[in-house]
């Protein structure tokens, strides 16, 4: 008796009974595209719970299978970005094929599944492992080894790279066999190819879409997919390809040197301008270590808006911050540090330094490595939260937010959907400004917390629902921001949260208002700081010239909680604030400004030259300034 198998007939036989190869089915170009592109993806999404398995026990301890399902779902945009980049020469290929149908692309690109699965075991292996050293996803950092691989394998045994090599080769062979499977297929003939090439075109311009993240405002970051308050399950969502693939040109600015003195000459120079975070016999500001705190990050709010900390500006533009100036503390020499929200965002939460060619925000690697002042109040057993009405995947900023402290954080798709285009940016502030009120009276009032907010609607296009000085758009939006402040202010004054309640309004960064006024003008980068509450202890204005970055060791000196992560913050209410400065840098240059003038840098020039100075030349406060633009970028690569 013969055993009969269902898979006697799949392969034909020679006349001597022997089995040939089947011949490849034929497939329409479409097809052969779309199996490559969902097998790719499909490659990622099961690397993820492999991923998190290679881990040690101790930092997988306490991941559920939910929590795997929701590393798989969040991380899923971020596969099909990638997916996207590997079928875009697949793409190109099989468009040629459609007008020159003769050549032999199926052998090509067959060669090319080939190179994706090797890559792709290279990149999911070395991210599972090198995991367990770095605690960061895979990024540029790994080509600094390849030029000393000796001592880079000094640390591992035999035994461990006999596993990794293993582990590659397993994982090539079992992507390869997938990727072949979809791949090993003739091209069926094509007809209609002109009516074909329209449709390829329009395939061409989802993969485009795919690979941006969508039509949103934000493209495609590792941010994205950040979902939980834990460090790891957001990493386990993270696509190493493209995490590799993101991290090599902001890497490249991250690298530039700065240069201009010596080691030893620049340590000495930026130790002259004592920057410390000690807080001694520190002047108090509040009648409480302990008041819930909120901090409103007013966009482009500079101080050309606010009259209490510029008498050249319009009194009439905003009143109520012009009130609340004088009802609490107002910090009158107050300058931002860079020129854009997600510099200045850092800047503000960090206490970190801005920089004239990147942002630290999208290095998404160092930026989780930051301290910031959700963390340091999460330790001290505050709940932390974070509220924007707009894109919060913009630049990494959710990225950022989650991996430096905050335990929850909601963009423009936490609000109701009719709201979410209610300015060019998102949810306008009216409606974003009530909804932060909503979330402070619904919390217990024995839980002490920290929120964050960011206003979204004095931004370029300038268009808001206010029309109090309909004959300057930009002074009217920053009307309505005012207006929009004022009311939440008053509502909050009548609740119970008032009385422990610290809030703190900062912008971002300033604007180019009036017109015509350059980065090199101090004018543009003076920003308004204010601090109200049922927790400040008396009105108060400060006049010590200093900068965004100032307010994390300030906030913190003034709490008694340890700030000593924060190396570029001061405490300015501490008696160890002797030298007061500011330092703001834009694409072009840096300025320093302090008790004695300003010297303003440009840093395009080889060498850096001098643009400004006033009132007198001062070579010390040049030197001091590219001192700390060049302790600012060897800080960096320590990260």
């Amino acid at each position: 008796m013969r055993w009969k198998t269902p898979f006697k007939d799949i392969l034909p036989r020679t006349a001597k009974g022997r089995k040939k190869s089947a011949t490849p089915r034929t497939s329409a170009p479409l097809t052969i595209l779309s199996l490559f592109y969902l097998a790719t993806t499909l490659l990622f999404v099961v690397a993820k719970p492999c991923f998190v398995w290679a881990q040690s026990a101790s930092v997988r301890e306490g991941v559920s299978t939910a929590d795997l399902l929701q590393v798989m779902w969040h991380g899923l945009a971020l596969d099909l970005a990638t997916a996207g980049y590997a079928s875009a020469p697949l793409w190109l290929l099989l468009g040629i094929a459609i007008w020159l149908p003769k050549t032999h692309v199926r052998y090509i690109y067959k060669v090319y599944a080939l190179l994706v699965a090797l890559v792709f075991g290279c990149v999911v292996v070395a991210d599972a492992c090198l995991y367990g050293f770095w605690g960061t996803k895979l990024d540029s950092t790994a080509w600094n080894y390849l030029d000393s691989p000796t001592g880079a394998l000094q640390s591992v045994t035999g035994w461990y790279l006999c596993g990794v090599v293993l582990a590659v080769s397993v994982t090539v062979f079992l992507a390869a066999r997938l990727l072949l499977w979809a791949l090993n297929r003739r091209l069926k003939p094509v007809r209609h190819r002109l009516a074909l090439s329209g449709v390829w075109l329009l395939v061409g311009g989802l993969i485009f879409l795919g690979i941006r993240g969508g039509v949103g405002k934000s493209t495609a970051n590792v941010g994205m997919v950040y979902f939980s308050d834990r460090l790891f399950l957001n990493h386990a969502a993270v696509n190493p390809a493209f995490s590799l693939l993101s991290s090599l040109k902001k890497a490249k600015a991250a690298e530039q040197r700065m240069d201009f003195f010596p080691a030893d000459t620049c340590a000495a120079l930026f130790a002259a301008l004592d920057y410390n975070t000690r807080s001694e016999n520190t002047e108090r500001l509040l009648h409480t270590t302990r008041p819930n705190v909120l901090i409103v990050l007013m966009e482009g709010c500079g101080g050309q808006f606010v009259h209490a900390v510029d008498p050249k500006s319009d009194p009439n533009v905003t009143p109520n911050l012009n009130r609340l100036a004088h009802e609490g503390i107002v910090f009158t020499e107050c300058y931002a540090n860079s020129y854009r929200t997600d510099r200045g965002t850092v800047c503000t939460f960090s206490g970190y330094p801005s920089f004239p060619n990147l942002s630290v925000m999208k290095l998404a690697a160092k930026a989780s490595k930051l301290p910031s002042i959700a963390g340091a109040l999460r330790e001290a057993g505050y709940d932390t939260e974070f509220l924007y009405g707009g894109d919060i995947n913009f630049t990494n900023t959710n990225g950022y937010l989650l991996s430096t402290g905050y335990r929850r954080t909601t963009g423009d798709t936490g609000f109701p959907p009719e709201a979410r285009h209610t300015h060019d940016w998102g949810v306008t502030d009216a409606i974003a400004f009530d909804s932060l009120f909503q979330r402070i009276i619904r919390r217990p009032q024995q839980e002490p917390w920290h929120i964050g907010f960011l206003t979204l609607a004095s931004h370029e296009p300038w268009k808001v629902p206010y029309s109090r000085l309909p004959h300057d758009e930009k002074a009217n939006a920053f009307a309505y921001l005012d207006d929009c402040i004022g009311r939440f202010v008053e509502k909050l004054k009548k609740t119970e949260a008032w009385k422990n309640l610290l809030v703190i309004f900062l912008p971002d960064h300033g604007i180019n208002y009036p017109e015509g006024i350059p980065d090199s003008d101090e004018r543009r980068s003076h920003i308004p700081m204010i601090w109200v509450g049922g927790a400040v202890s008396a009105p108060r204005v400060v006049s010590k010239i200093c900068n965004q970055t100032d307010l994390p060791a300030t906030l913190l000196g003034q709490m008694d909680l340890p700030h000593d992560a924060f190396r570029f913050s001061r405490d300015v209410m501490s008696a160890t604030y002797r030298n007061p400065c500011a330092v703001h840098t834009w694409n072009e240059g840096i300025y320093l400004k302090d008790s004695t003038g300003i010297s303003v840098v440009n840093l395009l020039t080889k060498p850096a030259s001098i643009i400004r100075e006033a009132p007198t030349p001062s070579p010390r406060r040049c030197d001091a300034a590219k001192a700390f633009l060049q302790t600012c970028y060897d800080d960096l690569r320590g990260l």
